[in-house]
């Protein structure tokens, strides 16, 4: 009785950080339109960002997965935002999107690497595994956000756009998702391509993962 509860206890102890992550990836992408209006709430808003970032961080850290140059990544983004905010420049802006996004990325294949490799089924993979979809999520979104910068109008956002950030992460999300309503349309061709591989990487992301999730839950359950 005792192995089983001091089991239990690791298994929350090892899915807190995950959770941790989950939670502020999720008050990131909610409080975003809330936030991304005047100069003030700009600044909570990056700094709620920031939150999910070093999570990240401490996550890969833990899995022991491309810590550092994750580290590297989230210093240039956190040094061109600095820069971006003193001197406006649309270069500048969308370097700094295109950092974040590698960031993103970076975190996301860490997190599958580490995902694919478990041999377990617990909630920390639960987590792990909806962690990795928000990621992807904000991947394309911060890449659609680069490509707005580096050559406005790529993306059609509307007649009369009030938030790029906003508008650009509600396409990535319903892109991800397939849901696809058409509001928002790319234009460009690499806009165009970067959606079409948005849709395609979260149809075999679920498809991929609930395998991956399934057959190791059968093994488990058949040792």
């Amino acid at each position: 009785m005792r192995v089983v509860e001091v089991f239990s206890l690791n298994a929350k102890v090892q899915s807190r950080p995950d959770l941790l992550l989950l939670l502020s990836l999720l008050l990131a992408i909610l409080l975003t339109p809330a936030l991304n209006r005047v100069s003030w709430s700009r600044l909570v808003l990056a700094a709620v960002t920031f939150i999910p970032i070093v999570l990240s961080i401490v996550r890969l850290s833990q899995i022991k997965r491309w810590v550092w140059p994750s580290v590297l990544l989230a210093l240039g983004n956190a040094a061109f935002v600095v820069a971006g905010n003193t001197f406006p420049s649309s270069t500048l802006t969308g370097v700094r999107w295109a950092l974040l996004a590698a960031f993103f990325g970076l975190t996301a294949a860490g997190l599958f690497s580490h995902l694919r490799n478990s041999r377990s089924v617990a909630r920390a993979q639960l987590y792990t595994a909806v962690n990795i979809y928000l990621l992807l999520g904000l991947l394309w979104a911060t890449l659609y956000l680069a490509i707005d910068a580096f050559s406005p109008g790529s993306i059609q956002i509307g007649s009369h756009p009030a938030d790029h950030q906003t508008e650009l992460l509600y396409f990535s999300l319903v892109t991800l998702s397939t849901i696809g309503y058409g509001d928002i349309v790319p234009l460009s061709g690499e806009a165009r391509i970067l959606a079409a591989l948005e849709g395609v990487t979260g149809v075999l992301y679920i498809a991929i993962t609930v395998a991956l999730l399934v057959g190791r839950f059968r093994s488990e359950f058949s040792d």
